[in-house]
Order: structure tokens, then sequence, then C-alpha cells
């Protein structure tokens, strides 16, 4: 399985951004999809997960902001990131079933 993360960039306070990990591999068959992220000096933090039944989760940092969706069809799963902080700012990666890494997505959130 290769995810590949896309959809990062620069953004300003309390901007969004959507960020999308495209499968190579059909996600249809139960598992559960993350989102983690790692800032410069910080321990990696899991975000999001969203299991195939569609439950999802929330890391309380980012609860009410950030919402993790799935497209099975499309073998894609979705990070709506809203009213962005600078504390946001990290690499962004997604994670199938906790072992399989994509190679990550830089966010910048501007003070």
């Amino acid at each position: 399985v290769q995810l590949v993360e896309s959809g990062g960039g620069l953004v300003q306070t309390r901007g969004s951004l959507r960020l999308s990990c495209a499968a190579s591999v059909t996600i249809f068959r139960p598992n559960t999809m993350c989102w983690y992220r790692q800032a410069p000096g910080k321990q990696r933090e899991l975000v999001a997960t969203i299991t195939s039944g569609f439950t999802t989760n929330y890391a309380d940092s980012v609860k009410g902001r950030f919402a993790i969706s799935r497209d099975n069809a499309k073998n894609t799963v979705y990070l709506q990131m809203n009213s962005l902080k600078p504390e946001d700012t990290a690499v962004y990666y997604c994670v199938r079933d906790y072992s399989t890494w994509g190679q990550g997505t830089q966010v910048t959130v501007s003070s």
C-alpha cells in the first residue's frame, strides 16, 4: 500500500486547508485511517482517526476545528482543517492501520 498526501501549504491564522491522502490500493477492506502530525522539536501527535465504519476520533487540540473523512470509492482520506492556529504548524502524515505511513505534507500557519 502506498499513501500519498497532498494539500499542505502556507496559510494565515484562522484560515483553512484540506489535506488529501490517496491510497494506491483499495482501502475498502476494514481498516483505520489516521492523520498524525509532527512539529519541530515535538513528539509525534495522533490528530484524527476514522474507522471503516466511519467512526471518528480527534485529539483534544483539534476538536471542533478539524474533520476527518473518507471516500472508499476514491481510495482517499481527507482532513479538513479550519480555524488554523500557528501551533498547528507541522508535517502531517497519513497512516493506515497505525503502521503504513505516507511521506508527509507540510502545513505552516503564519501568525
